[in-house]
């Protein structure tokens, strides 16, 4: 009777390390598969460049916090992973785009008006940048132009033509393939002060053209 009953305790005692093992391991999977899943959201939103606190005025996006240090994390890290330096508010305004006004996602493929209001600045450049804010591979050798090159009608208007293909005129090179973005820089402007209250209305517009 009694190896009968000690049998039945260590077979009960067994059963109970087996269970607890078993639960060790279910929480060890839960911590890699959370781990895993954490590091994989991160990684996405870092090359799709998520941030906080954007403001749109029209196809530009601006971000007035991510030159400081209380700029949300994933703007931090990827300001990190560029080496970017971005502007601050005493120094310019930085806008970027990724589309054009009616939505369309920016197409090598495709020629784009960059026409209408410039915010006033002491100078200003627009360049065709990679996502990841690189210089893109254009079909010429410069890939941005300034207000100290653009020529500009008998108004003191002008139109810069975005293409792959050479244009008249004031023509921004784009690459012949790849995705791209358009980033604006105003330096030494007096729009830094008032960029939380700019609308949509004093900034220029990016028309989509014809497309190959």
């Amino acid at each position: 009777m009694r190896c009968v009953r000690g049998f039945t305790n260590r077979g009960a005692s067994g059963r109970g390390a087996k269970h607890h093992l078993i639960g060790l391991l279910k929480a060890i999977l839960a911590a890699v598969i959370g781990a895993c899943l954490g590091l994989a959201a991160t990684w996405l939103a870092l090359e799709r460049n998520v941030t906080f606190g954007e403001t749109r005025l029209g196809p530009w996006i601006h971000n007035p916090r991510a030159a400081y240090a209380d700029a949300d994390p994933y703007t931090r890290a990827h300001r990190a992973r560029m080496g970017d330096v971005p502007l601050s508010q005493g120094e310019g305004l930085l806008f970027f785009a990724t589309a054009s006004a009616d939505g369309s996602p920016l197409d090598p493929r495709c020629d784009y008006v960059i026409s209408g209001p410039m915010p006033p600045a002491r100078l200003w450049t627009l360049s065709a940048m990679t996502p990841d804010g690189q210089p893109t591979h254009a079909t010429a050798t410069r890939t941005s132009i300034s207000s100290a090159e653009i020529v500009r009608d008998h108004a003191g208007g002008f139109d810069i033509i975005a293409s792959a293909r050479a244009r008249p005129g004031n023509w921004l090179p784009l690459p012949a393939s790849g995705a791209f973005v358009l980033m604006l820089r105003l330096y030494d402007t007096s729009g830094s002060a008032a960029a939380g209250v700019m609308t949509g209305d004093q900034m220029p517009g990016l028309r989509r053209g014809r497309c190959a």
